[in-house]
Formats: C-alpha cells, structure tokens, sequence
C-alpha cells in the first residue's frame, strides 16, 4: 500500500528543503572548557525540569550527543518560555529580536548559557540556521494566533514549534540522506497534536484553543462547549477522530527511523513511542482532558524501553518502500 502525500505535506516539506540549505555556524566558539561545561550543564538541568520523555529519551544517546540533545531543548524551552514572559510587554518585538541576535552571535556571552551552549553544537553538529529561525518564528506566533480554522493552518503551526525540532536533532543523530526530512516533519506534527490534545484544558486558561474549528463544528461543538469542557458523546466522537489521525501520523512517520544512524534509533524510537502513549492515558479517562493532564508515569515509560530497544535493534519497522517517497 502506498501513501500519498497530502497537501499540508508537501508544502511543509518544501519550507523543510527551504532550510536545508540554509548555512551552518561554522565560527570556532571561543570560550573557556569550564564555561562552556557550566553552560552544558545548565540546560541539562532545564531538561531535566521540564521534560520527563524527552530527557529519558536523551539518556539512551551517547554522553556528547545527550549534552547536545539537552541543549536543543534548552534552546527551544527557552524561546517558548519568551511567549508567556512578553505577552503583555509593550516591547515584546524588541525582547524576541535581542534574543534572535543572542542566538546568532557568533561570540556568545560567557554569561548567556543557553546561547552558547546551542552556537556550540550547531557549529559541531552543521545543525542549519533556517530551522532555528523557522522555529522562533511558529512559537512567536503564539503571541498573536490564538485559534485555528483547519487542520492544514494548524499544521504550519506544527511544524514551526515541532517539526524544526525533529529536523535539528537529525542532525545531532545524523542521517543517512534527504529522504529522511518528510519522515522528521511527520513525527513533529505528531507530536504537536500530542501535545494538543494533552493540553486542551491548560490551553484554554491562557486563552488559546489549537483544535481546527472546521472540525469541531463537523461533529457539532461550538468554541462555547470546549470551554465548557462538555465531555459528552460529540466531544469523545471528536477526539477519537483526532486521536486515530495522530496514530496513523505515528505509524507512517516511525518508518523514517531507519534513515537514521543505528546508535540513535533507540532514542528516537523511545521519543515517540513514549510520547504516544499519551494518547492511550487520554483515552483510558474518556477524554477528559479538561480537569486532568494526561500522562504516562516514570515506570510505565521505562517499562516499555526493552520493547522499544527490540524494535530500534532489529529493525522492526514497516518498510520504508510502503510509503511513497515526497
């Protein structure tokens, strides 16, 4: 069986080839070993705090490339954290562009740790420049967009606040060609909708409902029930929906891990799997994710991890041909 793109697709992987070919830091960052250390070790703890998953899933990479995953998070936790902290500035522009010149300053401050941390592994690791702006730019969208009409508008969101995350730690994994950018962009858009439907309830009280409203008023929900956080018969319909797409975005997206190279695929494949299994805890409450958080606690994710290390192992995946290529 083969797949074929959607249109969403294709002009998401066009902005992914778009950035591709934008250049890397290739400047030698001048800093003492003990600084930059210290600057490692501060977003390691920002992981730490604010991601179980995924500072599990770096924990299974080599201690260099754990350092560098960690400072990704750092990176793009430190951009979305910007958006709450200048909602109501009067010079919020101002706030995001000093802190666009601090990420590409090609002499971070010794005192700036996330900045230096993150010019480091782009220059170690030839991590593109577009990504990083490409991600700045969907979360500072998050000032201003509060609602979404369709799936597609979604999407560019996605792929602004998740995909450019996928597609800068390839590089950290490293990747064997192109081929494996539609795959990058298909797990970060599955990721978001995660995140999306986890976080419906927590959305709403600071105003902001990323489900497509085209879809909501197609199984007869109104913005008003949402924020009613009316979990009746529609809004279960609704969510089944959404949950069966992101699966189906799960299972077609999790074949790219064999364009990975082999030491990463476990970590990448603990990511998503771990993450996924948000969907099931979401079900297993009948949706509410209005009074509740969903999640999946510490001894459920580790004890999926031998699973998951099987199948990374042994490759045992779909193969990449059942799908048709972007």
């Amino acid at each position: 069986m083969t797949i074929q793109p959607a249109t969403w697709e294709i002009r998401l992987l066009a902005r992914a080839h778009e950035a591709f070919s934008t250049p890397a830091i290739d400047n030698e960052i001048v800093s003492g070993e003990d600084t930059l250390a210290s600057a490692y070790d501060y977003c390691t703890r920002i992981t730490k705090n604010n991601s179980q998953t995924f500072y599990l899933a770096s924990l299974l990479l080599s201690q260099h490339k754990q350092r560098a995953v960690q400072a990704l998070y750092a990176f793009c936790r430190s951009t979305d954290d910007l958006v709450d902290e200048t909602q109501d500035l009067a010079d919020a522009e101002e706030v995001f562009a000093n802190w666009h010149i601090r990420l590409n300053n090609v002499h971070p401050a010794a005192h700036d740790p996330v900045p230096l941390a993150w010019a480091d592994v782009q220059r170690q690791y030839g991590i593109p420049r577009g990504y990083a702006d490409q991600l700045i730019k969907g979360v500072a969208q998050d000032r201003f967009k509060k609602r979404y009409q369709s799936f597609n508008e979604l999407t560019e969101y996605c792929y602004g606040v998740a995909s450019t995350v996928g597609l800068m730690a390839m590089y950290i994994i490293g990747f064997k060609s192109q081929d494996a950018l539609p795959y990058a962009v298909k797990l970060g858009i599955a990721l978001q909708l995660t995140n999306i439907l986890r976080d419906v309830g927590e959305d709403l009280r600071t105003g902001r409902l990323y489900l497509p409203l085209d879809e909501l008023a197609m199984f007869g929900l109104t913005e008003q029930d949402v924020m009613a956080g009316r979990n009746g018969d529609r809004w279960q319909a609704f969510m089944r929906f959404q949950i069966e797409r992101v699966h189906r975005l799960y299972d077609e997206a999790s074949v790219g891990i064999a364009l990975l190279n082999k030491e990463g695929r476990f970590a990448i494949g603990a990511a998503t799997e771990l993450y996924r299994g948000i969907l099931g805890d979401i079900e297993a409450h009948q949706y509410d994710v209005f009074t509740r958080r969903a999640y999946v606690s510490w001894w459920g994710k580790l004890r999926q991890l031998p699973r998951i290390w099987y199948r990374a192992q042994y490759n045992d995946l779909p193969s990449i041909n059942t799908l048709t290529r972007f």
